[in-house]
């Protein structure tokens, strides 16, 4: 199985996606709900919190976890895989949401971590829109460093639009905050042409339309899932090992949370797109 984590409610687009494209594949979806949200919580936090609802999808027999929540991909992602995994989980991995962007946006593979000797400068201009703690980790505008010099990143924290999104707010309660995130983004721009735009949380594409239309037109907006989708089937291409059989659709899905199971789930839908029947799991 693979397991996909998140803080909360938002992995479910995540999920929604890979399901779609390979509805025969088995997945395991954890929510943290009991400790969301991350985006407010301490680098140490956050990768403590991260350790155990990855050891948790592990205990269930994950041997690849997706890590589906775009604070701990910045904050937590890295070191698991340096400092944690080798010692303590040979031969299973994380993944995270954060490198299928990093890799479109660069257009060079995450494990190279310098510019290509052949790269051809491409000015550009990226907008990161994301959680505070998100951009306060700078994983974006870092990773994109290493390997597109030329690739200019601004940053816009949006504080209130998570919880806007999970208490169901109707899009135009969530409106007038997307239009000033986007006003102070452009107003940092200094007047520089706004070449594509990152949805850094995975809460978000559930409002992709609004950042539209208060955006330049011409704006490319990157959403994550589909590039998820996309880097999850290069990766199981040259890793055959995390294949996982294939199951009937009807079994290829299970939804755990550590928080309470039906209020989770009455809201969970909502980002999956139909039911989601979860379990609650403790500690």
């Amino acid at each position: 199985m693979i397991g996909v984590f998140d803080s909360g409610h938002g992995g479910l687009t995540v999920l929604r996606a890979l399901h779609a494209a390979a509805p025969g594949r088995p997945f395991v979806y954890l929510g943290d709900h009991a400790a969301a949200p991350y985006g407010v919580r301490s680098e140490e936090e956050v990768f403590a919190l991260t350790v155990r609802g990855v050891e948790r999808l592990f205990e269930r027999g994950c041997r690849l976890v997706i890590l589906a929540c775009n604070t701990a991909s910045a904050v937590a992602l890295r070191r698991l895989q340096r400092t944690w995994l080798p010692g303590r989980h040979p031969g299973r991995n994380v993944l995270g949401v954060l490198v299928p962007v990093v890799e479109a946006i660069t257009r060079v593979p995450w494990v190279v971590e310098e510019p290509p000797a052949d790269r051809l400068p491409e000015p550009r201009t990226v907008g990161v829109f994301a959680t505070p703690r998100t951009v306060a980790s700078g994983s974006y505008p870092r990773e994109i460093a290493k390997r597109a010099p030329d690739v200019s990143v601004v940053q816009q924290a949006c504080p209130e639009l998570v919880a806007l999104i999970e208490k169901g707010a109707p899009p135009a309660a969530i409106e007038p905050h997307v239009r000033r995130y986007v006003a102070e983004l452009r107003a940092a721009l200094d007047g520089r042409p706004l070449d594509a735009v990152v949805l850094g949380c995975t809460h978000y594409p559930l409002v992709a339309d609004l950042f539209a239309q208060a955006l330049p037109a011409g704006t490319e907006v990157l959403c994550q899932p589909g590039l998820v989708v996309r880097s999850l089937e290069n990766y199981l291409e040259r890793h055959p090992e995390y294949a996982p059989a294939p199951v009937p659709p009807d079994g290829a899905l299970r939804f755990l949370t550590t928080g309470e199971a039906g209020p989770v789930a009455d809201l969970a839908g909502r980002f999956f797109g139909r039911p989601t029947p979860f379990e609650a799991v403790r500690s």
